[in-house]
Protein backbone atom coordinates (compact mmCIF):
# COMPACT_ATOMS: atom_id res chain seq x y z
CA UNK A 1 0.00 0.00 0.00
CA UNK A 2 1.74 2.88 -1.19
CA UNK A 3 1.19 6.53 1.15
CA UNK A 4 -1.51 7.84 -1.41
CA UNK A 5 -3.47 4.97 -0.28
CA UNK A 6 -3.71 5.92 3.67
CA UNK A 7 -6.60 7.32 4.07
CA UNK A 8 -6.39 10.93 6.00
CA UNK A 9 -8.58 12.61 8.09
CA UNK A 10 -8.47 16.36 8.36
CA UNK A 11 -7.69 17.50 12.30
CA UNK A 12 -10.20 18.06 14.79
CA UNK A 13 -9.24 21.80 14.60
CA UNK A 14 -9.89 22.15 11.35
CA UNK A 15 -13.57 19.72 11.08
CA UNK A 16 -14.60 22.45 14.05
CA UNK A 17 -13.84 25.08 11.31
CA UNK A 18 -15.72 23.45 9.04
CA UNK A 19 -18.48 22.65 11.23
CA UNK A 20 -18.52 26.56 12.30
CA UNK A 21 -18.82 27.79 8.68
CA UNK A 22 -21.79 25.83 7.95
CA UNK A 23 -23.43 26.84 11.25
CA UNK A 24 -23.03 30.43 10.69
CA UNK A 25 -25.40 31.28 7.65
CA UNK A 26 -28.46 29.12 10.08
CA UNK A 27 -26.94 31.37 13.19
CA UNK A 28 -28.12 34.42 10.63
CA UNK A 29 -31.48 32.97 10.00
CA UNK A 30 -31.85 32.25 13.92
CA UNK A 31 -31.46 35.64 14.23
CA UNK A 32 -33.78 36.67 11.14
CA UNK A 33 -36.66 34.20 12.70
CA UNK A 34 -36.26 36.05 16.32
CA UNK A 35 -37.02 39.51 14.51
CA UNK A 36 -40.34 38.40 13.29
CA UNK A 37 -41.23 37.08 16.74
CA UNK A 38 -39.81 40.33 18.20
CA UNK A 39 -41.87 42.28 15.65
CA UNK A 40 -45.10 40.14 16.44
CA UNK A 41 -44.87 40.46 19.91
CA UNK A 42 -44.25 44.61 20.36
CA UNK A 43 -47.35 44.48 17.86
CA UNK A 44 -49.60 42.82 20.43
CA UNK A 45 -48.38 45.16 22.70
CA UNK A 46 -49.57 48.32 20.36
CA UNK A 47 -45.83 49.67 20.42
CA UNK A 48 -46.01 50.05 16.36
CA UNK A 49 -42.99 52.32 16.20
CA UNK A 50 -40.93 49.66 17.70
CA UNK A 51 -41.80 46.91 15.82
CA UNK A 52 -41.85 48.26 12.38
CA UNK A 53 -37.75 48.37 12.17
CA UNK A 54 -37.62 44.62 13.81
CA UNK A 55 -38.75 44.00 9.63
CA UNK A 56 -36.15 46.07 8.41
CA UNK A 57 -33.46 44.12 10.86
CA UNK A 58 -34.96 40.55 9.81
CA UNK A 59 -34.47 41.73 5.81
CA UNK A 60 -30.40 42.87 6.59
CA UNK A 61 -29.98 39.21 8.24
CA UNK A 62 -32.19 37.54 5.29
CA UNK A 63 -29.36 39.12 3.07
CA UNK A 64 -26.68 38.07 4.99
CA UNK A 65 -27.26 34.66 5.56
CA UNK A 66 -27.89 34.24 1.56
CA UNK A 67 -24.49 35.82 0.94
CA UNK A 68 -22.34 34.56 3.59
CA UNK A 69 -23.79 30.43 2.62
CA UNK A 70 -22.30 31.78 -1.13
CA UNK A 71 -18.98 33.17 -0.16
CA UNK A 72 -18.23 29.84 2.22
CA UNK A 73 -19.74 27.37 -0.03
CA UNK A 74 -21.73 26.22 3.00
CA UNK A 75 -24.99 26.15 1.09
CA UNK A 76 -27.47 22.97 2.05
CA UNK A 77 -30.76 21.82 1.56
CA UNK A 78 -31.45 21.92 5.56
CA UNK A 79 -30.45 26.05 5.19
CA UNK A 80 -32.40 27.10 2.61
CA UNK A 81 -35.91 25.01 4.02
CA UNK A 82 -34.97 26.47 7.24
CA UNK A 83 -34.43 30.09 5.49
CA UNK A 84 -37.71 29.73 4.07
CA UNK A 85 -39.64 28.96 6.97
CA UNK A 86 -37.96 32.12 8.66
CA UNK A 87 -39.05 33.88 6.04
CA UNK A 88 -42.63 33.22 6.52
CA UNK A 89 -42.59 34.00 9.83
CA UNK A 90 -40.70 37.15 9.70
CA UNK A 91 -42.11 39.02 5.77
CA UNK A 92 -45.45 36.69 6.35
CA UNK A 93 -47.08 36.68 9.40
CA UNK A 94 -45.00 39.31 10.90
CA UNK A 95 -45.92 41.84 8.46
CA UNK A 96 -49.86 40.82 8.55
CA UNK A 97 -50.32 41.06 12.32
CA UNK A 98 -48.10 44.19 12.26
CA UNK A 99 -50.45 45.45 9.77
CA UNK A 100 -53.56 44.24 11.24
CA UNK A 101 -52.83 45.15 15.03
CA UNK A 102 -51.96 48.99 14.04
CA UNK A 103 -54.77 49.68 11.04
CA UNK A 104 -57.26 46.59 9.84
CA UNK A 105 -58.95 45.89 13.29
CA UNK A 106 -61.35 49.12 12.55
CA UNK A 107 -62.24 46.70 9.33
CA UNK A 108 -63.77 43.84 11.68
CA UNK A 109 -63.62 40.34 9.78
CA UNK A 110 -62.30 42.20 6.51
CA UNK A 111 -59.16 43.10 8.48
CA UNK A 112 -58.21 39.86 9.60
CA UNK A 113 -59.18 38.40 6.21
CA UNK A 114 -57.12 40.62 3.93
CA UNK A 115 -53.88 39.73 6.54
CA UNK A 116 -54.88 36.33 6.26
CA UNK A 117 -54.30 36.78 2.05
CA UNK A 118 -51.00 38.28 2.88
CA UNK A 119 -49.44 35.16 4.56
CA UNK A 120 -50.87 33.06 2.08
CA UNK A 121 -49.53 35.19 -0.62
CA UNK A 122 -45.81 35.19 0.87
CA UNK A 123 -46.36 31.55 1.52
CA UNK A 124 -46.71 30.98 -1.79
CA UNK A 125 -44.42 33.26 -3.13
CA UNK A 126 -41.60 31.27 -1.22
CA UNK A 127 -42.56 27.93 -2.37
CA UNK A 128 -42.75 29.15 -5.92
CA UNK A 129 -39.07 30.50 -5.33
CA UNK A 130 -38.36 27.20 -3.86
CA UNK A 131 -39.00 24.93 -6.83
CA UNK A 132 -38.27 27.60 -9.92
CA UNK A 133 -35.73 27.23 -11.92
CA UNK A 134 -33.95 30.53 -12.58
CA UNK A 135 -32.63 31.78 -15.71
CA UNK A 136 -31.76 35.43 -15.71
CA UNK A 137 -30.59 35.69 -12.08
CA UNK A 138 -30.92 39.52 -13.01
CA UNK A 139 -34.68 39.69 -11.63
CA UNK A 140 -37.30 38.17 -9.39
CA UNK A 141 -40.42 37.11 -11.12
CA UNK A 142 -42.63 38.50 -8.35
CA UNK A 143 -42.17 40.60 -5.89
CA UNK A 144 -39.56 39.01 -3.02
CA UNK A 145 -40.95 38.65 0.50
CA UNK A 146 -38.79 41.12 2.22
CA UNK A 147 -39.32 43.71 -0.03
CA UNK A 148 -43.26 43.22 0.39
CA UNK A 149 -43.16 43.40 3.74
CA UNK A 150 -41.11 46.58 3.96
CA UNK A 151 -43.84 48.28 2.64
CA UNK A 152 -46.42 47.83 5.05
CA UNK A 153 -43.20 47.95 7.51
CA UNK A 154 -42.03 51.43 6.77
CA UNK A 155 -45.76 53.05 6.27
CA UNK A 156 -46.23 52.20 9.84
CA UNK A 157 -42.67 53.20 10.66
CA UNK A 158 -43.42 56.68 9.06
CA UNK A 159 -46.96 56.90 10.70
CA UNK A 160 -46.39 55.33 14.21
CA UNK A 161 -49.92 55.95 16.22
CA UNK A 162 -52.31 53.29 15.49
CA UNK A 163 -55.36 53.58 13.24
CA UNK A 164 -59.08 54.01 14.87
CA UNK A 165 -61.19 54.99 12.29
CA UNK A 166 -62.67 53.17 9.54
CA UNK A 167 -61.45 55.12 6.05
CA UNK A 168 -58.06 55.14 6.86
CA UNK A 169 -58.10 52.11 7.70
CA UNK A 170 -59.06 51.19 3.64
CA UNK A 171 -55.75 52.50 2.84
CA UNK A 172 -54.01 50.29 5.11
CA UNK A 173 -56.08 47.60 3.57
CA UNK A 174 -54.62 48.74 0.17
CA UNK A 175 -51.26 49.09 1.14
CA UNK A 176 -51.12 45.54 2.45
CA UNK A 177 -53.09 43.46 -0.82
CA UNK A 178 -51.38 45.67 -3.52
CA UNK A 179 -47.79 43.76 -1.93
CA UNK A 180 -49.60 40.82 -1.95
CA UNK A 181 -51.05 40.82 -5.14
CA UNK A 182 -47.44 41.37 -6.45
CA UNK A 183 -45.87 39.08 -4.87
CA UNK A 184 -47.83 35.92 -6.68
CA UNK A 185 -47.55 38.26 -9.82
CA UNK A 186 -45.60 37.32 -13.06
CA UNK A 187 -43.85 41.38 -12.60
CA UNK A 188 -40.49 40.99 -12.75
CA UNK A 189 -37.89 43.17 -9.88
CA UNK A 190 -34.42 43.60 -10.09
CA UNK A 191 -32.26 41.68 -8.09
CA UNK A 192 -29.28 42.74 -5.94
CA UNK A 193 -27.83 39.56 -5.46
CA UNK A 194 -25.84 40.52 -9.00
CA UNK A 195 -23.80 43.00 -7.62
CA UNK A 196 -20.14 42.71 -8.15
CA UNK A 197 -18.60 43.92 -4.79
CA UNK A 198 -15.44 43.23 -6.20
CA UNK A 199 -15.68 45.58 -8.82
CA UNK A 200 -13.61 49.05 -8.36
CA UNK A 201 -15.74 52.05 -7.13
CA UNK A 202 -15.62 55.07 -8.23
CA UNK A 203 -15.96 58.31 -6.43
CA UNK A 204 -19.42 59.33 -7.78
CA UNK A 205 -20.49 56.04 -6.05
CA UNK A 206 -19.29 56.84 -3.19
CA UNK A 207 -20.43 60.40 -3.02
CA UNK A 208 -23.83 58.74 -3.60
CA UNK A 209 -23.58 56.18 -0.79
CA UNK A 210 -22.47 59.20 1.26
CA UNK A 211 -25.37 61.19 0.57
CA UNK A 212 -27.59 58.09 1.23
CA UNK A 213 -25.96 57.37 4.75
CA UNK A 214 -26.63 61.24 5.80
CA UNK A 215 -30.39 61.20 4.38
CA UNK A 216 -30.91 57.84 6.33
CA UNK A 217 -29.13 59.70 9.48
CA UNK A 218 -31.28 62.58 8.98
CA UNK A 219 -34.62 60.94 8.59
CA UNK A 220 -34.42 57.37 8.38
CA UNK A 221 -38.54 57.30 8.25
CA UNK A 222 -38.62 59.10 5.24
CA UNK A 223 -35.75 57.06 3.43
CA UNK A 224 -37.09 53.87 4.26
CA UNK A 225 -40.71 54.92 3.01
CA UNK A 226 -39.07 56.02 -0.43
CA UNK A 227 -36.83 53.27 -0.50
CA UNK A 228 -40.05 50.81 -0.07
CA UNK A 229 -42.58 52.32 -2.39
CA UNK A 230 -39.52 53.11 -4.97
CA UNK A 231 -38.90 49.16 -5.46
CA UNK A 232 -42.85 48.60 -5.54
CA UNK A 233 -42.97 50.79 -8.37
CA UNK A 234 -39.48 49.90 -10.09
CA UNK A 235 -40.98 47.39 -12.70
CA UNK A 236 -43.48 50.30 -14.05
CA UNK A 237 -41.00 52.54 -14.00
CA UNK A 238 -38.19 50.20 -15.89
CA UNK A 239 -40.37 49.26 -18.40
CA UNK A 240 -41.94 52.65 -18.54
CA UNK A 241 -38.22 53.55 -19.66
CA UNK A 242 -37.24 50.49 -22.02
CA UNK A 243 -40.26 51.84 -23.51
CA UNK A 244 -39.11 55.36 -24.26
CA UNK A 245 -35.52 54.11 -25.48
CA UNK A 246 -36.59 51.45 -27.48
CA UNK A 247 -35.39 51.84 -30.87
CA UNK A 248 -37.38 51.12 -34.24
CA UNK A 249 -36.44 47.84 -35.89
CA UNK A 250 -34.37 48.15 -38.92
CA UNK A 251 -37.35 47.31 -41.63
CA UNK A 252 -39.40 49.96 -39.83
CA UNK A 253 -36.47 52.38 -39.94
CA UNK A 254 -36.41 51.86 -43.29
CA UNK A 255 -39.97 52.64 -44.15
CA UNK A 256 -39.83 56.35 -42.08
CA UNK A 257 -36.53 57.00 -44.16
CA UNK A 258 -38.73 56.07 -47.42
CA UNK A 259 -42.21 58.08 -46.80
CA UNK A 260 -39.78 61.34 -45.52
CA UNK A 261 -37.96 61.13 -49.36
CA UNK A 262 -41.90 61.97 -50.56
CA UNK A 263 -42.00 65.31 -50.89
CA UNK A 264 -44.69 67.13 -49.05
CA UNK A 265 -46.46 68.40 -51.78
CA UNK A 266 -46.78 64.69 -53.39
CA UNK A 267 -50.04 63.76 -54.58
CA UNK A 268 -52.13 60.88 -52.69
CA UNK A 269 -51.10 58.18 -55.56
CA UNK A 270 -47.68 59.22 -54.97
CA UNK A 271 -47.59 58.76 -51.66
CA UNK A 272 -49.03 55.45 -51.90
CA UNK A 273 -45.96 54.38 -53.57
Amino acid sequence: MSLHDVPTTPPPERRGLRRGVFLLPSLFTVANLFCGWACVVYAMRGEFHTAAPFIGFAVVLDMLDGRIARMTGSSSAFGVEFDSMADLISFGMAPAALTFQWGLQPLGRLGWAVGFLYLAAAAVRLARFNIQHVTDKRYFVGMPSPSAAGVPAATIFFVGDGLTERGPALLALVMLVVPALLMVSTFRFRSMKTMNLSSPVNSKVLIVVAAAIALFTTSPDVVLLVLAYGYLVSPIIEWAASRGSRKPSPATAQALADVSEVPPDATASQREL
